[in-house]
């Protein structure tokens, strides 16, 4: 957990979040990529890094959090949302104006986040889990895409942000979820 870690030993609310980042072509690779103890896996698949991380997570909290005193939250995976590509090859969301509203175009749930209900299973700290994934999976229309840049720079052809989301947007309805799920805890 880093050398700061001592720092959340005490903290009231702990919110995490890991899933996006495991995503990217570099990580699902998964060659000389991922280092545990000393030890350096030549071919690691990507799930299996995400368990081995995320049992280190979970073992960290149940040896150090204490769960009277601390509130501890997992936000669930972001959807992104490129068409043609990803990032960095090509891929888009521009010009879409409209949340998906037929469930068949929704994407198939991520075996990143079976993994983290799995780990969460397992761990004696309870974790409130916000799970926005499918929320997201909706708002196709809610990520910067070009419009990131000023209207004289953007170019279709760029890289678009289509990972992140606007502002005001979709992140504030995690916070408003996030904030109904510690009034719940607190009247108990």
């Amino acid at each position: 957990m880093g050398k700061t870690s001592s720092m959340y030993k005490t903290a009231d609310v702990i919110i995490f979040n890991t899933a996006h980042w495991w995503t990217h072509e570099k990580t699902s690779k998964g060659e000389d990529f991922y280092q545990e103890g000393d030890y350096v896996h030549r071919k690691l698949s990507a799930d299996e890094a995400y368990h081995k991380a995320l049992t280190t997570w979970g073992r960290w909290l149940d040896e150090h959090i204490d769960s009277s005193r601390t509130t501890v939250f997992f936000r669930g995976y972001s959807w992104s949302h490129f068409r043609g590509g990803q990032w960095n090859s090509g891929g888009s969301c521009d010009g879409e104006t409209l949340p998906i509203v037929d469930d068949k175009h929704l994407a198939k749930y991520p075996n990143l986040l079976n993994i983290l209900e799995l780990v969460m299973s397992e761990m004696k700290t309870p974790v409130l889990y916000l799970n926005i994934t499918r929320m997201t999976d909706y708002r196709k229309e809610a990520h910067p895409s070009m419009y990131r840049f000023p209207e004289t720079k953007r170019r279709v052809v760029k890289s678009q942000d289509c990972s992140h989301w606007c502002l005001p947007g979709v992140p504030d309805t995690w916070n408003e979820l996030m904030y109904a799920m510690l009034l719940k805890r607190l009247r108990r």
